[in-house]
């Protein structure tokens, strides 16, 4: 199972230098990935880390791929709806090329109605807006004449730049619980990503996106993977109000227990675990960070890593 960690880029007062820290601890400790999280406008009364303080997620990718060498950044998740979706597409597709080819993309489309009414978009359109622009993705980082017609898009006698640098182009995941989203991952990206599952929800999600993948008739094998907050006997320390987590599953205890939990999650199917270090204070990050990566990370490899990892 590969292990990355989501990067604290809200919730708490903004500091550039701290945040610069957490990323290159995590490269340094040689983990595999950071991870963005998107929201723009939250309701003042939306009980989320993500209210306040929150930097852009699509401004800390590029700053992320300059301050770092190896390790690969990910989005998780980008919700397609907020934003339309072609320079979206050329930002990320410059992030790949700027990164070195470390890009993974995780896509949702949102959830939160208030924010969606806030940005002008209609929550109904979510899906289709969604499918819209991963077609569009697909087709901007792969051809440099793209000809393509969309229901909101017309392309055609345009340059398109730049082509990602990963061939054909970056990882998609899909992330979600519902069966709308499991089918989305199967028939359209690379991947999975659930959020916050239990180690049976997770193992059941998986086992439907690799039936509905069979059923698209695609080759191959899906991405799976999981965000999840994790916690540390012993190295936690709260920055923020824990009821933020509104009751979701968790891996937390002892470090003996944090990995027996996560080698569940891998016998399940998961095999890159993005850990969600956001609600602990700086200091705990970093320490968090070097458990997982002196202990945590080694047993996961013993053990082997089932299913698909980008």
């Amino acid at each position: 199972m590969k292990l990355g960690i989501c990067v604290p880029h809200y919730g708490r007062p903004i500091e550039t230098d701290r945040l610069l820290a957490v990323a290159r601890r995590a490269e340094a400790r040689g983990l595999d990935s950071l991870w963005v999280t998107d929201h723009v406008i939250v309701p003042q009364d939306a009980p989320l880390i993500y209210r306040d303080e929150m930097l852009d997620p699509l401004a800390v990718l590029p700053w992320l791929a300059g301050v770092t060498e190896r390790i690969a950044l990910g989005t998780s998740v980008v919700i397609l709806p907020y934003r339309t979706p072609i320079p979206v597409a050329k930002l990320l597709a410059s992030v790949d090329v700027l990164s070195g080819g470390r890009l993974i993309v995780g896509v949702g489309i949102g959830w939160l109605e208030a924010e969606f009414a806030a940005l002008g978009v209609p929550f109904r359109e979510r899906v289709s807006r969604s499918e819209e622009a991963i077609e569009l993705m697909k087709a901007l980082w792969t051809q440099t004449r793209p000809a393509l017609e969309t229901r909101r898009h017309r392309l055609h006698g345009l340059a398109a730049s730049p082509l990602t640098l990963q061939k054909p182009r970056p990882p998609i995941w899909v992330g979600g619980g519902s069966e709308g989203a499991l089918r989305r991952a199967a028939r359209l990206a690379d991947g999975w990503q659930a959020t916050g599952s239990t180690v049976e929800t997770f193992r059941e999600g998986a086992e439907a996106v690799r039936r509905f993948w069979r059923e698209a008739g695609r080759e191959g094998e899906p991405a799976l993977s999981l965000r999840i907050p994790v916690f540390v006997d012993g190295v936690h320390r709260p920055a923020v109000d824990l009821a933020f987590l509104r009751g979701r599953p968790t891996v937390g205890g002892s470090v003996d227990r944090v990995i027996e939990t996560l080698r569940a999650y891998q016998a399940a199917g998961c095999a890159h675990l993005a850990a969600e270090l956001s609600y602990s204070v700086y200091p705990a990050i970093l320490e968090t960070i070097d458990v997982l990566a002196r202990e945590v990370r080694p047993a996961l490899a013993r053990d082997g890593a089932p299913g698909t990892a980008a």
